[in-house]
């Protein structure tokens, strides 16, 4: 239950949600938690409750998946264009370019993410960033003064190598022969050349947008802790990591700083590698830039209330995923965070030391996870229309 507040009519709730994955975008979460408070809210204060509710929506997302969505909802151009795949394939990407401003956002897993392997089928040896280099390219020829680059949900472990080619660059082995694309082909890599890399590169503010802080190599990194998400066997783990350090050790002949121990050298398959070094990127948690993209401060302002969530509210959340940035975020507004998710697995003590002051899934109300699944814009709704009568409750 939400305890009697002392805000007085109207009350200002803001929805800042990241999205269901497999049920919901964080435009249709938000949309469904709004609509649930106001129902509810109406329905508690008749009359009244119509006008004495302001909702506020802003989908948001920490850095992977939904982070372009998130910005186009918040006002952001869309350019969607064709672009590389994973497996090299044709895919239709969306970037974004903020209004009025010099900025562009362009989100790794558009098209270099796990989602867009063909048949999901996963490719650990052969996946490219390259699709991600010609987003960047197509957003310099937009004008772009300022790239962020969010990074989450790679199918890759190339170290960036595929989008540093997209710019300009070539990596050839031993015969002066361009090598293919994909992680375990670095291992032929013999010399990069710099020379014909997109002079803009250097003349942009580049923003890393990236959660994790693993080095490039080692037990701690890109191939020893993602390869095996993106389908990498033992063997196949070890031979990436050598990969990845030959085309450190180019790089670094080739005149580009040296990046691999820096943390979030390691993120998106080793993309931090020729983000944070050759780019000269500055690494922030995803979820900050987000907030910052979509002008939380300026929408937030004067929230009684923040509603966040995401599909499944469980340890990893509290290491910087959407909730907790939210919660930090509302904490400078004085304002009560309360998450709405599809299942959750923290205990209660655990998810109030990070600041939540309450915690409701849709598990809460069905049990059964596939149905969960199936029919959770309905059972949000109504999880929201519950959180809105207690709310009219407590300020009436």
């Amino acid at each position: 239950m939400i305890a009697r507040s002392p805000v007085s009519l109207p009350v200002h709730v803001v929805v800042a949600p990241d999205k269901f994955k497999g049920s919901l975008t964080a435009v249709q979460v938000a949309e469904r938690v709004a609509a649930g408070l106001r129902t509810g809210f109406a329905a508690a204060l008749p009359g009244v409750g119509a006008h004495a509710l302001r909702v506020t929506t802003v989908p948001v997302a920490d850095g992977g998946e939904g982070t372009v969505d998130a910005a186009v909802a918040a006002g952001w151009r869309a350019v969607t264009t064709t672009a590389a795949g994973p497996t090299g394939a044709p895919v239709a990407a969306t970037w974004a370019r903020e209004p009025g401003g010099e900025a562009a956002l362009v989100e790794l897993a558009q098209a270099s993410g796990l989602d867009r392997l063909p048949g999901g089928a996963r490719e650990p040896m052969a996946a490219t960033s390259r699709g991600t280099g010609e987003l960047v390219r197509a957003a310099l020829d937009d004008g772009a003064r300022e790239v962020v680059l969010a990074v989450g949900g790679s199918a890759c472990t190339d170290g960036g190598a595929g989008l540093l080619t997209a710019l300009g660059a070539r990596l050839l082995d031993a015969d002066g022969h361009d090598v293919p694309d994909g992680g375990g082909a670095l291992a032929r890599l013999h010399r990069v050349d710099l020379a014909g890399l997109d002079p803009r590169v250097r003349e942009v503010r580049w923003t890393l947008a990236a959660d994790v802080d693993n080095p490039l190599l080692g037990d701690r990194g890109a191939a020893a802790v993602f390869g095996p998400q993106k389908g990498a066997d033992p063997g196949q783990v070890a031979a990436l990591d050598a990969a990845l350090a030959r085309f450190a050790d180019a790089l670094a002949a080739a005149g580009a700083p040296d990046a691999r121990e820096e943390p979030g050298a390691g993120a998106a398959g080793g993309t931090g590698l020729v983000a944070l070094g050759l780019l000269g990127a500055r690494r922030r948690p995803g979820v900050e830039v987000v907030l910052d993209l979509v002008r939380w401060p300026e929408r937030a302002a004067g929230a009684d209330l923040v509603v966040t969530g995401e599909g499944s509210f469980d340890e990893q959340s509290l290491g910087g995923k959407t909730p907790v940035g939210v919660a930090r975020a509302a904490a400078a507004l004085g304002a009560p965070v309360i998450v709405l998710s599809g299942r959750r697995t923290l205990p209660e003590e655990r998810w109030r030391a990070a600041g939540f002051a309450d915690a409701r899934a849709l598990t809460d109300v069905e049990a059964d996870a596939a149905r969960c699944i199936a029919g959770a814009g309905p059972l949000l709704e109504g999880l929201a229309r519950v959180l809105g009568t207690e709310l009219a409750a407590a300020v009436a």
